[in-house]
């Protein structure tokens, strides 16, 4: 799988086979170092072979576990479509794994349950956007982090506008271009057909699809959205559009046969003040509530409320652990000076039950989490 959504991470976070196994591994998405990506999952995996035998498994019953993952050594056309990052997930109920935009570090985790904190840059709230790049002739949808850019497989969008109308009348001839006046200067749109509105008609119900087969893979999600297209696309996808979190702004032009690292730099200029903006906002209003019982900087307090979905934005400190158990049942949360058997990172459960309900994180250096612990919440009610 090549994407990640919130409802991916809420499924990964409910298991509870043990053993979980996670492995996490940068990838290369050309050159010659994919050549060494089978070799760096195959390390990788013995390392979670071995971690198995001490959790008491029998050598049988691990290499049968892992499997499904061990499979992936061998298929040639997986690790021809790599991105920045590959995490693989294994647990007696089943196999997932997720090439990502992300450089991860190496790691291999066997618990009670999946280890997801190094999905959390993924998902904070400066963490993604999407650039959706539109012409007649395609679509495509670039998820971005600040440092890299990956295309979304796009499964139930129309390719083109003709594929889209191509149940209309098929009398109907329309074409669209752009052209430069004098060879400089903007490119205006060009229409043929029954006429402006008749185009406009068809632009609108070719968006309105586009905008239904997102609308699953952008579920819950609160990631901006940039337009790229030709100027006059731009205000017809917006009204097409149920997506909440459309960026005003967007990047003109027609992006047929622009690079998606072109694109990810455009877009990148256009929401970081607004990335920025959102978490200053959020700080002045925990500093605003702070003491007032609408907002909290105590764990004991933060993570019941996260897990019941009452965390509207979460200040978390990276490179910080607080090790304990969490009782989701009765709220119950003990915290111990140092691991101990069963224990997971708390701040770390505390993000990932905050994005899961729809909550904004703000993974930070310790000295900007505005309050002087290592996680500092706002609340909903």
């Amino acid at each position: 799988m090549t994407g990640l959504s919130k409802g991916d991470l809420k499924a990964l976070m409910a298991v509870r086979e043990e053993p979980c196994v996670s492995i996490f591994m940068p990838s290369h998405r050309a050159g010659a170092a994919t050549k060494q990506d089978p070799i760096r999952l195959k390390n990788l995996l013995r390392q979670a072979e071995e971690r198995l035998l001490d959790a008491g498994l029998r050598r049988p019953q691990a290499k049968a576990l892992l499997k499904p993952a061990s499979a992936l050594l061998d298929d040639s056309l997986f690790w021809r479509y790599q991105s920045d990052g590959l995490a693989v997930f294994v647990a007696p109920g089943g196999a997932r794994r997720y090439r990502l935009p992300y450089r991860f570090d190496e790691l291999v985790v066997v618990a009670g349950r999946f280890h997801l904190k190094p999905l959390l840059p993924l998902f904070t709230g400066e963490g993604r956007f999407y650039v959706l790049a539109l012409s007649q002739n395609e679509v495509r949808l670039l998820q971005g982090t600040r440092h890299s850019v990956d295309e979304v497989e796009l499964n139930t969008v129309p390719p083109s506008l003709a594929e889209a109308l191509k149940y209309d009348d098929p009398e109907k001839q329309l074409q669209f271009h752009t052209r430069t006046p004098g060879g400089a200067g903007p490119r205006p749109a060009i229409f043929h057909g029954h006429g402006t509105g008749d185009v406009k008609d068809d632009l609108l119900r070719y968006f309105q699809q586009i905008d239904r087969g997102l609308r699953e893979l952008l579920r819950d999600e609160q990631a901006p959205l940039v337009l790229a297209g030709v100027e006059y696309l731009l205000p017809i996808y917006r009204q097409a559009s149920g997506y909440p979190h459309v960026v005003e702004e967007g990047i003109t032009g027609n992006p047929e046969g622009t690079r998606a690292k072109e694109l990810h730099a455009q877009a990148w200029a256009i929401v970081e003040p607004r990335f920025l903006e959102a978490r200053e906002a959020a700080a002045a209003r925990y500093r605003q509530l702070a003491g007032s019982g609408a907002a909290s900087a105590d764990l004991r307090e933060i993570l019941p409320a996260a897990a019941h979905g009452r965390v509207d934005f979460l200040f978390v400190a990276v490179g910080v652990q607080r090790w304990g158990t969490f009782d989701p049942d009765t709220g119950a949360v003990e915290l111990h000076e140092e691991a101990a058997a069963g224990d997971e990172d708390l701040l770390d459960r505390a993000a990932l039950e905050t994005l899961t309900s729809a909550g904004v994180v703000y993974a930070a250096e310790p000295p900007l989490v505005p309050a002087d612990a290592p996680l500092a919440a706002v609340f909903r009610y």
